[in-house]
Order: C-alpha cells, then structure tokens, then sequence
C-alpha cells in the first residue's frame, strides 16, 4: 500500500523548487466567523501543523501588522533547533503578502568588511519599510487618425500626429525620438494609443473596432476597444511603491534608479537619510504618500554582539520602524561582546522590551502529519511502512534531517527501479547519509584519526 502521490517522473518535469518551509502558505489560523473577539481556530490548509500557542502569538501580531497599527515593537521566538521558528516567520512572510515588506537577515551578516555594523542593521530596517507614492501625470489618450513624417534638409525627422476621440480631434508636433517609438511598436491609422506628455512613454492600447472591420484583411492579436470619448488629454493618478533603503541608494549614487542593479551600495551618508526622510515626510503632509511598516526577521540572533543590541534597543524608539523579530535557539548563554550571561544571550535591556514566544518539541504525531505534508508536497511515491520507519527516525534524530532524508530516498529508490520508496530504500540512505547524533559516535570511535 502506498500513500497518495504521484510518479517520479513527473517530479523531475516540475519547475516549482522545493525548499525546507516551500510546503507553508501561512499561519493556519484564521478568526471564528465575523466575530475578532474569540480566539482563533486551528487549521491545517496552510501546511502548518503543531506550534498552536506560538502560532496564536505570532497570528496577534500579524494582525497588528496589517492594520497598519503596530511599529518599531521587537518579538523574540525562542526554542530548541528544528522547533519551528524560522517556519513561523515564513509563515508571517506568506501571510503578509507583497504589500507589506519582509526582510530575512542571518545574524552573521552584520559583521561585513565593507559596512559597519550600525549601517547593516539600518539598511535592514529601512528595507523593511514601504513607501506608496501616488502621483498625478498627464497623457494624452486617442486614436491615431494620420501620421505624417517629413525629414528636413539637415536629415532631423518630425511628425505631425493627429489623434481623435468620439468628441474631439487634436494635432500635435512630435521629434525624433517619438517617431522612433512610434516605429518600434509598429503604430498606425486606427491604433489607440496613451501618451505620456512628461516622460513622452508611447503605449499601444488596442485597435478600434471600426478600423479593423472596413481596412484589416487579417485581424491580428491586438485588443478591439471603442474610440475613446471625452478630452484627448487626461489627468491620471499612477501609484509607486519602494521600500526606504532604495530610495536611499537612488539619491545616493549618480547612477539613480540602476544602482539598485549594481550589489553593493556601500555606506550610505546620514544626510542623505535625513532629506529622504523630510521628503517623504512632506509628502506624507500633502497625502501623496503613505508609510507602511512591514517585518524585519533575524535569524540565529545570538550572533549579534552588544553594540547590535543596544543599536536595536535606540532605533526602535524613531516611530514607523518595522516589527523585529529575533530567532534564537539559546538558553541561558553569553551575550557577545560581554561577560553577560543572560536569556537567550540577548542583553536584557532590549529583553524587557520584547514579546517572547517559546516553542516547543514536536511529538509524534505531529512529526507524522508534517512528514505526510512534506512527502505530498514533493510529490514522492512511498510505502506506508516507509513512511513510518521516516517518523520513527525523526523522533530519534531530527525532523530537519529527516526531511532532507526524503529526496535522498527518492532517488536511490529511483536508481533501484523501485516504485515507490520502500523500508529498504530508506535503511540504505540512511546509513550512507550521518545525522549528527551518529557523526559524533563515529568521532568519538575514530578520535585519533581526527587532528
């Protein structure tokens, strides 16, 4: 008997890459009917399963976040490795979507050779806030009645371009450089187009219907659409969005908007920080843009050193700083930096003011659905007696190896002709393949082998 999968085949033409939390689509929790005021109900639609008091703690504050009312607050999710922490931030991540900014940094990247500990973290914070611009331009929308081009004696090209709607028809002069976007996206008599009067950005809508039936012998795959009516020219409100940090590169290197491409962008100044900062705040004044705080999450935390503690415990005072979640899996140990031996080696100045969430092992049960999630997941065929002997090692080593342990299986089992994964393939694997319980057996056994 086999659980529910499909054929291996037909794993390898999947372009979908998997990864440890790829099965996880959010939090799994979601409020009880209409009424906010009970406590959330358990699912499991979202790959999520076990953790339910921390994903109760974390689904709080994911609500905060979307209501725009939370900022500048630090979360601490803290527990044994393999518990579930870095899933719960994924989870958050999902569950925010695109509209909200989710920054990922591993404690150990803070300590560059070419930026400063302090200029790390505030590039991850300001990467962490969204800024939604809203801006008025001027097009000009129509349809193309005559394009007349003339080169002059000199060899410079001009046009005149008429465009019409149902109430209206205009002439305008156009240069070289239009007649040249006109050419590229092959704009004739009958074409609808919209054109940006500031940037001069040519966009082909569609074809009217009456061009196409009485002169197109063959129509083609433009878009029928109506002769547009009203005024040629039209106000239009165009929406941008960018987190800080990009903001801050584009008005710190000459290059603008494609430093952005370039990687490193260096140090950047506190003056520039400081007029980015006064704009964007005038501009929140006058309505044309919003701010809106999203996720920064550190991994492994512990990494980070007293001055990165105390650098996070003063920033998160400035208002509309992200939520900062920290990921450890200390107990009682050292902060770096210090002979401070304290809560999950995070001083205790920025520990007063955090929320902490601890996670718990999994039990067997739970090991098991999440195993089944991961096997539908990456689509293996596998006996059910396989499948429990994976459980069974999950519980005695970790689930992280034992889920790494799948697509291993998967291809010895393929490379045995098999089917299906059977006990056999998993027993061979996992004596070719060391969890870390047996790799330190195995030094102790051949210690003076090893330098």
């Amino acid at each position: 008997m086999t659980l529910l999968l499909n054929d291996l085949n037909k794993l390898n033409t999947r372009q979908t890459k998997l990864s440890l939390h790829s099965h996880i689509q959010g939090l799994g929790l979601e409020y009880n009917l209409q009424d906010v005021s009970v406590n959330p109900v358990l699912f499991e639609s979202d790959g999520f399963v076990g953790q339910v008091e921390a994903r109760k703690a974390a689904y709080i504050a994911l609500s905060l976040i979307k209501k725009k009312s939370l900022s500048g607050r630090i979360m601490i999710l803290a527990g044994k490795s393999g518990t579930g922490k870095t899933a719960i931030a994924y989870a958050m991540s999902q569950a925010l979507g695109n509209d909200i900014p989710f920054t990922h940094l591993i404690g150990s990247e803070v300590y560059s050779m070419n930026l400063s500990k302090c200029e790390v973290l505030t590039q991850a914070l300001r990467q962490s806030v969204a800024v939604y611009i809203k801006d008025q331009v001027e097009v000009v929308v129509g349809e193309v009645v005559e394009i007349i081009i003339e080169t002059t004696k000199n060899g410079t090209r001009k046009a005149s371009l008429t465009l019409k709607t149902t109430d209206m028809e205009g002439l305008y002069k156009i240069g070289p450089k239009l007649i040249l976007a006109f050419e590229k996206k092959n704009i004739t008599s009958g074409d609808i187009i919209s054109l940006d009067k500031k940037t001069g950005r040519v966009t082909k809508l569609g074809r009217t219907y009456n061009r196409s039936i009485k002169y197109d012998a063959v129509l083609n795959d433009d878009v029928l659409m109506e002769t547009p009516s009203g005024e040629l020219q039209q106000s239009k409100e165009v929406n941008y969005h960018a987190s800080l940090h990009d903001i801050d590169v584009i008005n710190s290197r000459t290059e603008g908007f494609t430093a952005l491409f370039a990687g490193d962008t260096g140090e950047i100044p506190y003056e520039i920080r400081q007029k980015v900062d006064e704009k964007i705040s005038e501009w929140i004044l006058e309505e044309k843009a919003k701010l809106v705080p999203g996720v920064l999450f550190i991994d492994e935390s512990y990494l980070l050193d007293i001055e990165c503690f105390s650098f996070l415990n003063k920033a998160l005072e400035v208002q509309g700083l992200p939520l900062v979640i920290l990921s450890t899996n200390k107990g009682l140990a050292n902060v770096r930096g210090t002979n401070q031996i304290s809560p999950h080696g995070i001083s205790t100045d920025l520990l007063d003011r955090a929320w902490i969430i601890n996670t718990k092992q999994y039990t067997i049960d739970e090991c098991r659905k999440i195993l089944q999630l991961r096997i539908s997941h990456e689509q293996v065929s596998i006996d059910t007696d396989a499948a429990e002997l994976l459980v069974q090692i999950a519980t005695k080593s970790s689930l992280r190896y034992t889920i790494n342990l799948i697509a291993l299986c998967k291809i010895y089992a393929y490379r045995k002709n098999h089917e299906a994964i059977a006990v056999s393939d998993v027993e061979a694997t996992y004596k070719l393949f060391f969890d870390v319980g047996r790799s330190i057996e195995y030094i102790k056994r051949m210690d003076k082998l090893f330098c």
